[in-house]
């Protein structure tokens, strides 16, 4: 029986470990890849953003995402695959998502860092108010998942909008862009272990703040020269990305269990 209740308390989201945090930064560097390879380079929305190659690219990874979400859904408990196939879905939704908000509907990074920021903000607290807690720990009902779900594509459209913007109106550039998000989740890090702040707070900023720090990774890698990219065969990098992820689903653990703050409410 005791087993049983167990099993019943359990999250259908992974424990957060290290190894969350890698493949979870990798998924997002995929998303900007990935998404690029769709929107960019398969329908070629870099060169006209009015074409509605970015709008294509949406309605794709928007219905792929809604299957992934659903087959989470379904799922009786956590499995690793279903999740991270989810998660990585998010990220090329958010993606194309913000692509077309800020450049082909004209939003700018800006604008669309602004109302997506509102959007995550509102999901949040809606989720709190209706549930009375936003701790992942709490994810294991339909009811639950969809508010997560939900918060997660704000989440990673927000990244995406946040990190060209760094990367693009700061004049930091892609490199200088991943630095200074880097850093901030350094910064997370160290309060985490050096104070007592709510962990559900810190689990939301750095789950955030890893979007767009795999945004200008992605950037990094797959943008022309002349753009300040390392110009890599998008194709090519979402190969290399996807292969790694396996690869890391594979080799680190994954369990679902208890999550940062679990002992706290949010």
């Amino acid at each position: 029986m005791t087993d049983a209740r167990n099993d019943h308390a359990l999250s259908k989201v992974p424990a957060v470990t290290l190894g969350f945090w890698i493949i979870k930064i990798l998924a997002t560097t995929l998303g900007e890849t990935g998404g690029d390879a769709v929107t960019m380079s398969m329908f070629h929305a870099d060169k006209n953003a009015h074409n509605g190659g970015y709008l294509i690219g949406m309605g794709i990874f928007l219905a792929i995402f809604v299957a992934a979400v659903v087959g989470q859904i379904m799922t009786k408990k956590f499995n690793p695959w279903v999740y991270w196939i989810a998660i990585v879905a998010s990220t090329t939704v958010g993606t194309a998502m913000a692509d077309y908000f800020d450049r082909s509907l004209g939003i700018g990074y800006i604008g669309g860092t602004s109302i997506l920021f509102a959007f995550v903000l509102g999901s949040l607290a809606l989720w709190y108010f209706t549930l009375g807690s936003i701790n992942v720990q709490t994810v294991a009902t339909p009811k639950v998942e969809i508010f997560y779900w939900v918060t997660i594509m704000f989440s990673q459209t927000l990244g995406t909008a946040l990190g060209d913007w760094m990367a693009d109106d700061t004049g930091l550039g892609f490199e200088g862009g991943a630095l200074v998000f880097g850093a901030g989740l350094a910064l997370l890090a160290a309060i985490y272990y050096w104070t007592h702040i709510s962990r559900v707070f810190l689990f939301w900023a750095a789950f955030i703040l890893t979007r767009p720090l795999g945004a200008t990774v992605g950037d990094l890698l797959d943008k022309p020269l002349a753009h300040g990219g390392l110009a890599i065969n998008r194709y090519y990098a979402s190969a290399i990305l996807v292969a790694a992820i396996i690869s890391l689903i594979v080799v680190l653990p994954q369990r679902a269990g208890a999550h940062p703050g679990a002992e706290r409410s949010a």
